[in-house]
């Protein structure tokens, strides 16, 4: 696959949607497959896509160096777990030219932080320097039960090595009414005492999981009555690429945010594009409708897939439909969270 930079012609340059809202952020989902088997995201036998489907490196490269053509310009690496994607140093490294071309302000990753503790400098001297690391429990017992895997002890060394590689962390806490809620408030102390700002997200229904996710939801905004009781919140102007609507903490002095998908819809600012493992573009998290770009760019050519770009423009829509109401409701999104990336 050929890795020069993708011309466009000027007018190409800023990615517009139908709803007048600039498209400049791209989630690349790695790889679907995970260490890990979060409650919330996925059964404990879990069904990966065929390896034999997957987008290549080098196409995963091309891809992105379209994209970068047509005005993206903050891409997130995800997965499931990125970093268990053989390979993926060498594929951040190769992105980054387009950082120090100036095509591109930053490649950033969210990981579970299973692998940190050996690939933090390795991401550092690839070019990244913001990584959000999910992280739902303290509590080993917790940690244990929510992702089904004994391994607290192996993300905290991690989340050191990353402080000391030079990496700038931000926690990423599904709230989870039934496991971790009354220890939220402990998580953040925790998290602004290592000076790592936080979010704080609400559960999605996406994807069958083996609990009933109404017994696993609750709103942001019964949360925050929660924080409120320890902590005096006031409003930031901090933004980052994605959905968070962060408040300082008087106390800490660090930041808080809030994603809340279900509560409080943000779409009206959406500015971002998925990209799968195995080339599907999704335009929203949270709808099924897709453009196959694995098939266009290997059977058609770059004109193609520039009306592909256009095409997804026009078909991103106004907003998601996410519902969680009631017991055993089987979600409207059938693909688990892992398939597109968080």
């Amino acid at each position: 696959m050929n890795r020069n930079f993708i011309k466009n012609p000027d007018n190409k340059k800023i990615l517009i949607d139908s709803y007048g809202r600039t498209i400049n952020y791209l989630r690349v989902s790695v790889t679907d497959r995970c260490n890990y088997r979060c409650t919330y995201c996925m059964p404990e036998k879990m069904k990966f896509l065929p390896k034999k489907d997957l987008l290549t490196l080098d196409e995963m490269d091309y891809l992105c160096s379209l994209f970068i053509s047509r005005g993206i310009k903050n891409i997130r690496l995800s997965g499931g777990e990125p970093l268990v994607r053989k390979g993926i140093i060498k594929f951040i490294s190769n992105l980054s030219r387009f950082i120090k071309e100036g095509d591109l302000d930053e490649i950033t990753i969210t990981t579970n932080g299973s692998q940190l503790k050996s690939c933090s400098q390795d991401l550092y001297d690839s070019g990244v320097r913001r990584i959000n690391v999910s992280l739902d429990s303290l509590d080993e017992e917790k940690f244990n039960e929510i992702t089904r895997r004994d391994d607290l002890l192996n993300v905290l060394e991690g989340l050191e090595a990353a402080k000391k590689s030079g990496l700038k962390v931000k926690i990423n806490t599904v709230v989870i009414k039934n496991k971790n809620l009354y220890e939220v408030n402990n998580i953040i102390s925790w998290a602004h005492k290592n000076n790592f700002d936080i979010s704080l997200i609400e559960t999605m229904p996406m994807g069958l999981t083996d609990q009933d996710r109404i017994d696993q939801y609750i709103s942001l905004f019964d949360v925050k009555e929660i924080i409120s009781k320890k902590f005096t919140l006031a409003n930031s102007p901090h933004k980052t690429s994605g959905p968070s609507r962060y408040e300082k903490v008087k106390e800490t002095g660090g930041l808080i945010g809030f994603i809340t998908p279900l509560s409080n819809n943000f779409c009206s600012n959406c500015n971002r594009i998925r990209l799968t493992s195995i080339g599907k573009l999704y335009m929203c998290l949270g709808q099924n409708d897709n453009i196959d770009f694995r098939n266009i760019m290997r059977n058609e050519n770059i004109d193609s897939l520039n009306l592909a770009i256009d095409r997804a423009m026009h078909t991103k829509p106004k907003a998601h439909d996410f519902d969680i109401s009631y017991k055993n409701q089987t979600p409207e999104i059938k693909r688990h969270m892992s398939v597109t990336g968080g």
